[in-house]
């Protein structure tokens, strides 16, 4: 049984340091993806926030996307695919991505306090 579970134990290890995906030729960078990412979670919102303001503007969020980072959809698509086939780096991108968007949120909630109470003083003073 002990055997047996080596064994298992052994293969597993060894099958995980394969490579699933081969790297595609051009990769994105991990700093580079962070961005898209970002930029496409912040489009996200505001599609769910302001469909009407994208639509009306027939506002194309990929292929602003692609245009700003100068890639294409398979470059984009490669590179996501490989980065998801390791698990620990996938999971670094989508940390440092989850931690700006919280600094940022962080952000806004402070200029908008900022801006309340220097409305707040305004009415005070009249």
């Amino acid at each position: 049984m002990r055997k047996i579970f080596l064994l298992i134990t052994f293969i597993i290890l060894f099958s995980c340091g394969e490579e699933v995906i081969d790297m595609p030729v051009n990769l994105i960078s991990k700093e580079k993806m962070i961005d898209i990412l970002y930029d496409m979670a912040i489009i996200n919102a505001a599609k769910i926030n302001a469909p009407q303001i994208m639509e009306d503007r027939n506002f194309a969020p990929m292929q602003y996307i692609y245009n700003k980072y100068e890639i294409d959809s398979i470059q984009f698509v490669s590179s996501d695919l490989y980065y998801a086939s390791k698990p620990l780096e996938y999971e670094d991108i989508y940390e440092k991505l989850e931690e700006r968007i919280k600094k940022e949120k962080e952000r806004f909630e402070k200029q908008n306090e900022e801006e309340k109470d220097g409305l707040n003083q305004e009415k005070e003073e009249e």
